[in-house]
């Protein structure tokens, strides 16, 4: 069989966002299925009918959980209960409680401090829990590990732990009760005026995502001559130390084929900057479809209001291109993958006239 892959993006239907991606991939002479982040549990079905009808096979080289979030870790449980799974690659806080015991002066016990953080991110806690029921090995995707064909670009482990540090779910931080001021100012967040804008305009959040998202594992690929990003809910940290790995490696930058929009399209994940240094400047004007200079993937509900947002969507379009999300269901970016019968290219959304204020 010659060289191809297919990456397939799975809906996530809930008000929330998720994100549920599997592929296959023919490297050489080894033949992979991967399969990255698995949505909430009402997801699990779905991913698993998918690999089973389209890859052909019970087995999956590799479960990728990006970061401990619901909507990324809690649907991979029945995967990993349901399918043989060769690897698991999981980041996990309690691994390196040692570390972080001196952080947090109400525990002075390692073993009490890892069932604490167990407790804080039950999702990832049931993933190990299976794993090691079922003797899966789980491995930990920090910089420079390789996961099949990918080359995991962040997150380094001295920012993961201070993520974990820094994060409200762990223990230092879980005990403070939100002021009225921070429930005040998440409110308001989600009340967005809209301005119109002309071609090129870019209105990116200043405020930055939130620490569970920057502990998202970022993964690049060369396959079949194009170069894969997947990203998670990674952040501008983690997209900027994803990007200086990949260069101090020989990799030049911009130039990624396949580009996974951070967290569904998020106003706060990404900038001008950013998507300067990853897929190119603004063009002077759109590009025609079929003539785009790159796919861009976000994983986003239709029952997701917030997602993705307009600014992203512009500052997409501003670099030439060709945006597939799952708000009108499941697609596949590929090259020289079989044929599937019945299935057709993503529907384009529009260029938005408005964008975020």
């Amino acid at each position: 069989m010659p060289e191809f892959f297919e990456i397939d993006f799975i809906p996530v239907h809930r008000r929330d966002s998720g994100d549920a991606i599997s592929m296959r991939y023919q490297n050489g002479a080894t033949w992979e299925v991967h399969a990255v982040d698995g949505g909430f549990d009402t997801t699990t079905p779905i991913v698993a009918a998918h690999i089973r009808n389209n890859y052909g096979t019970d087995f999956i080289n590799r479960v990728v959980v990006t970061h401990p979030d619901q909507d990324h870790a809690e649907g991979l449980a029945g995967i990993l209960e349901d399918f043989r799974v060769g690897e698991l690659w999981m980041l996990m806080p309690w691994d390196y409680a040692g570390e972080l015991l001196p952080h947090f002066a109400r525990y002075n016990n390692v073993a009490r401090l890892q069932e604490r953080l167990r407790e804080d991110y039950p999702y990832i806690a049931k993933l190990e829990e299976i794993a090691r029921r079922k003797h899966i090995p789980i491995y930990a995707p920090f910089q420079g590990a390789q996961i099949g064909a990918f080359t995991v670009l962040a997150p380094t482990p001295d920012r993961y732990l201070r993520m974990v540090i820094e994060s409200e779910k762990t223990p230092q931080r879980s005990i403070r009760s939100k002021s009225v001021l921070a429930t005040i100012t998440e409110a308001a967040r989600s009340v967005v005026s809209m301005i119109k804008a002309g071609w090129g305009s870019e209105n990116f959040s200043s405020e930055p995502t939130s620490v569970e998202n920057e502990m998202s594992v970022v993964q690049y690929a060369y396959l079949c001559g194009e170069r894969i990003l997947l990203t998670g809910d990674a952040g501008r940290d983690g997209m900027k130390e994803s990007a200086d790995y990949l260069e101090s490696r020989g990799v030049s930058l911009p130039g990624i084929d396949r580009f996974q929009v951070p967290h569904h399209g998020g106003r706060r994940n990404i900038s001008t900057e950013l998507l300067d240094r990853w897929v190119g400047q603004r063009l002077p004007q759109m590009v025609k479809e079929g003539d785009e200079l790159f796919t861009a993937m976000i994983s986003s509900a239709k029952e997701d209001p917030d997602h993705p947002r307009n600014a992203v969507l512009r500052a997409l379009y501003h670099r030439g291109a060709r945006i597939a999300t799952t708000e009108d269901g499941h697609f596949r970016t590929q090259k020289n993958a079989p044929e599937r019968a019945g299935w057709v290219a993503a529907k384009r959304p529009a260029y938005p006239s408005e964008q975020e204020s």
